[in-house]
């Protein structure tokens, strides 16, 4: 029904077949044999199979016991040195090296550079990241090398000023995805839904612009590809505060009190339809004239992680301040009302919220929150992330302390990253396997 592909068995075996036999013919037709070898346009993964070999099945045979994940595992808590004001890095790394897809890609070792310069390469150094950090070594990493490729590579972050831990997510991710692709010219994909690197399989999403005219209600939509979605806050110069007073709510599991915004509240207004007003009149490809409109944005396609950026930082003619607004957020969401296929859900601009989506394709699981304590010019970066299951730890810096998930939730907040359920059973048997090597 979707055009989409299912796993097929024997499928599979015929093109393992295939591929071994096309490595073959051309290793014997090539007169140098290099790790191009394993790059068969075509012909699915640019590595090889692992074929055990005779120490590799002796070394098994010593060891059958296998290492289970329990609740006192602790490999991959691992703290990372400030090297002078570096927590908007060392936060963002503790998010990523916890992403699951993400840290079942490069446990696996299913990199590949592509780069002309692999010592430039920063997903080699995520690479290498991960394997540091799921050592098992419990001393804090120095993670020098990565700031030198981001200085390198973004080089609005350099120095040891302050940065924003949201600007430096998005930098990272783009510079990722460049090198994914081999490209270290700086270029910027013009559309990142054709890439299928790994950062755009996991992080990318489609979000849908809906400009209906107010003469003739002709749609003109636009879909775009996005990393995250920046959320206005209640407090900001922003109008339309609140949503919905003295309304109660038990979407996504949020206890709407009076006075306490949620996450549901953010997401209603953003995907609310917003009047452009007689100042910012479009020509509708209609009716060929000028016509004032209205524009709503919902999400057309949803990524495996979500991310959610709260606009703490508000930067005006008038003033720089910091919102601390407390911001209300789940352990579980559900991104269903804020579907474009759930628009007919909304009338004059309310969500009408369904009793029981039913569908599990848009449920999402917490698994970081990125926090920010201080102030527009003096601050501190901190992470909680998700080990194992409902096991959360703090990570501030060097320092990795056990925290309950009261103390998430009672956070401020900066930036939300969720996972998608479907898929969480899959990574975490996937993590399981990976630890048996330790």
């Amino acid at each position: 029904m979707c055009k989409d592909y299912v796993y097929d068995k024997d499928i599979e075996q015929i093109a393992k077949e295939e591929q071994r036999e096309a490595l073959k013919l051309q290793a014997s037709t090539s007169t140098e044999v290099s790790q191009q070898q394993y790059s068969v346009p075509g012909l699915g993964e640019k590595y090889p199979t692992w074929e055990t070999t005779k120490p590799e099945l002796e070394l098994l045979g010593h060891n059958p016991r296998r290492r289970r994940i329990a609740s006192s595992f602790t490999i991959g808590l691992r703290g990372l040195i400030n090297l002078g004001n570096t927590c908007f890095m060392n936060c963002i790394v503790q998010a990523l090296t916890h992403t699951p897809i993400l840290r079942d890609f490069f446990l696996s070792d299913r990199h590949r550079c592509e780069m002309p310069s692999p010592e430039l390469c920063l997903v080699c150094e995520m690479s290498s990241l991960f394997r540091e950090l799921y050592s098992g070594n419990p001393s804090p990493h120095v993670p020098y090398k990565l700031l030198h490729l981001v200085w390198i590579h973004a080089r609005h972050l350099a120095g040891y000023r302050q940065q924003d831990a949201h600007e430096f997510l998005i930098a990272a991710l783009d510079v990722l995805h460049r090198h994914c692709k081999g490209d270290d010219v700086g270029k910027v994909a013009s559309n990142l839904n054709h890439c299928n690197c790994i950062i755009d399989q996991i992080f990318t999403g489609g979000l849908q612009s809906d400009v209906t005219c107010q003469a003739c209600h002709g749609v003109s939509t636009t879909i775009d590809p996005c990393w995250d979605i920046s959320l206005d806050l209640p407090g900001s110069c922003t109008s339309f505060w609140p949503m919905s007073p003295g309304r109660e709510s038990s979407l996504n599991g949020e206890c709407h009190l009076p006075g306490i915004t949620t996450l549901t509240d953010c997401l209603r207004r953003f995907t609310r339809p917003e009047h452009l007003g007689s100042s910012a009149k479009i020509k509708c490809g209609s009716c060929q004239s000028y016509q004032e409109s209205t524009k709503q944005l919902t999400m057309k396609k949803l990524p495996v992680v979500a991310c959610f950026h709260f606009k703490r930082f508000e930067h005006s003619a008038k003033q720089r301040r910091k919102i601390t607004t407390y911001i209300s957020f789940p352990l579980e969401l559900d991104m269903t009302p804020f579907m474009a296929s759930s628009r007919e859900t909304r009338m004059n601009g309310q969500l009408q919220l369904p009793t029981n989506s039913g569908n599990n394709e848009n449920k999402y699981s917490l698994f970081a929150v990125v926090n920010h304590q201080g102030t527009l010019e003096s601050g501190h970066y901190t992470s909680f992330i998700r080990h194992h299951r409902d096991q959360w730890f703090k990570c501030d810096d060097a320092v990795i302390t056990k925290a309950s998930i009261k103390d998430v939730l009672d956070s401020e907040g900066y930036l939300l990253f969720y996972h998608k359920q479907v898929l969480e059973h899959e990574s975490e048997k996937v993590k399981e396997m990976n630890t048996q090597a330790y």
